[in-house]
Formats: C-alpha cells, structure tokens, sequence
C-alpha cells in the first residue's frame, strides 16, 4: 500500500440529529421537524473530507465492537482511506453525539466519548512508526491530551508537520502541547478560550491570534464562520474572506476546513491558498445538512476555481 501523505488521529461518532425551529433553553421540550443518523466525530468527519477532496489519508480511531462501530468501518473503506489502523474496544461503546439543529442552520452538540476515551498514546506506536513517511498530522481534542501530546511530540521528532483543531476546547491543552503545534485552527470560541480576548470583530480575532501565536505556534488561523477567517502567518495577518451562501447546518463545517486545509498544504500550496481553498470547501457543507453526508468532493470546488 502506498505510504499516505496525512494521517488524521482522532474520534468517530454516530450523529444522532434532530431539526427543530429552535435549540432548546434548560426546562424546555421542543417538537422536533425530523430525525436522521449520521456517520460523525471530528476525526473521522477530516479524515473523509480529505478523501473526497483527493488528499491520501489513513485515519486512528478506536470504535467500539458493536453495530456503529462496524457501520464506521465500513465507510471509511468505501471512501478509500487508509482503515489499517483502526482499534476496536472491547469494552467501551463507539461515540455518539446528540445535535440539534435550528431553523437558522446553527447546531448544539452533546457528544457521549466512548472509546475515543480509549485511544491512548500506546495504542498509537505501531501506526505511526508505518506511516512516518507522511507529511502531515491532523488532530482534535475528542481523544485523551496525553494521547495527542504524545502523537505531536513524535511528529516533531520525525520532521511531520502538526495541524491542531482544538475543539472542543480543554483547558488541559497546555503549553507542552502547543510547543509541538505547527498551525492551529480554532473557532472564534476557541480562539477567545486560548487567548482570553473577546471576539466580535475580525480586529479581534488578530488580535486573539497574535497573542496564540506568542503561545509558540508558528501559523494561526482562526475561522469566523460567515466571515472567513483570519490567518497570522509570519508576522503578517491575512483576512480569507468565506464565499456567501445561505445555511442550512453548520454541523461539521470545522471539520470539512480542516480537512481540506490538509489537503491543500499536502499539495504545497501556500498557507493563504490553502485557507482559501478551505473555506470554500466548508461553505460547501454548510448548505447541506448533516456532518459526513454534507463534505464535497473535490470536482464540487468550483466555488473559486479551485481546482
């Protein structure tokens, strides 16, 4: 098998989503409009958009041994990502994550780990002493720290260059974390938890992103939906602005940015280039509803002539 140019290190869930007129208040029962699962998890959500958009990816994940689990599985392959390092727990379920979906396309999540909990950093050793030859590693927060510390700090070691998606924030994510980190993608909630600066303007957010890239990390990008995002590369800031389009779900439109952000850069494109390229990809997603079902592919990235 050819050697993979990303390996994405992270959670599967089964997305259990429910469209309402609005995300309930504490208290409050809402008569939902309808019901559908979808195959989710941040990791797995990057790991088929890198496929479909062209990228080589092999994905780690621990699923549990049980009806999701093997749905997952199953997927992936028919997706062609590289499944050779997928786990399965003996004892713990696979994630699910509980959504509701509002009228105006915005989502409120729940996620139930299960053995994503499980994925430790022995569990890892084997993969990626096979896949060292890749270029980069993308990771997410819905897996232990120790795990993603450990993974970041072998990739270091092996010249792989390191995309963080924090999210969803943890406050363990330390310094001996960041210190690894080549590009770091936060939301504009996550750029406000790491920086401790209030986002509301996209002056905000570079500034948020000065100060996370005085954390050590060389590239930010913060991603402010509607708005594009904000990259601070090299001791400039550049504004990406997002391709107008109307919402439908938000669901996985981080993950979709992140994963096609791995593909660009697989493809030496420039960072700003890539970013663009991402962000075109999400505003794809968001006009669809559902995580895995909403990612394009990469004849749909016409958006900006991105080929």
């Amino acid at each position: 098998m050819n050697h993979p140019e990303i390996i994405v290190v992270g959670s599967t869930n089964m997305d259990m989503v429910v469209k309402a007129d609005h995300i309930p208040v504490p208290g409050e029962t809402v008569i939902a409009g309808s019901f559908f699962m979808n195959p989710g998890g941040k990791g797995a959500n990057q790991a088929v958009a890198i496929a479909r958009l062209g990228g080589s990816v092999a994905f780690v994940s621990k699923l549990g041994n049980d009806v999701f689990g093997k749905q997952s599985s199953q997927l992936f392959d028919e997706e062609g990502i590289d499944t050779r390092f997928l786990l399965s727990d003996p004892e713990f379920p696979s994630g699910v994550a509980l959504i509701t979906v509002d009228k105006e396309g915005e989502n409120s999540i729940v996620v139930a780990a299960g053995a994503n909990a499980n994925l430790f950093a022995d569990d890892l050793k084997d993969a990626l002493n096979a896949l060292k030859k890749a270029q980069l590693i993308l990771m997410q927060l819905e897996i232990p720290m120790e795990t993603v510390r450990k993974t970041a700090e072998f990739a270091r070691a092996n010249g792989i260059k390191v995309i963080l998606n924090p999210a969803p924030f943890s406050e363990s994510l330390s310094k001996d974390v960041l210190k690894h980190i080549d590009v770091i993608t936060p939301n504009q909630t996550e750029a406000e938890m790491l920086s401790g600066v209030k986002i509301t303007t996209m002056e905000d957010a570079e500034k948020a992103a000065r100060i996370i890239h005085d954390m050590g990390i060389p590239d930010v990008i913060i991603t402010m939906g509607p708005e594009g995002a904000v990259l601070f590369s090299g001791g400039v800031v550049t504004r990406i602005p997002a391709t107008r389009v109307t919402a439908v779900d938000t669901t996985a439109a981080g993950d979709v940015f992140n994963g096609a952000l791995a593909v660009a850069l697989s493809e030496a494109r420039t960072l700003e280039a890539a970013v663009a390229f991402a962000c075109d990809a999400a505003a794809i997603s968001v006009t669809r509803m559902g995580a895995q079902s909403s990612i394009p592919y990469r004849n749909e990235m016409i958006v900006r002539m991105i080929k």
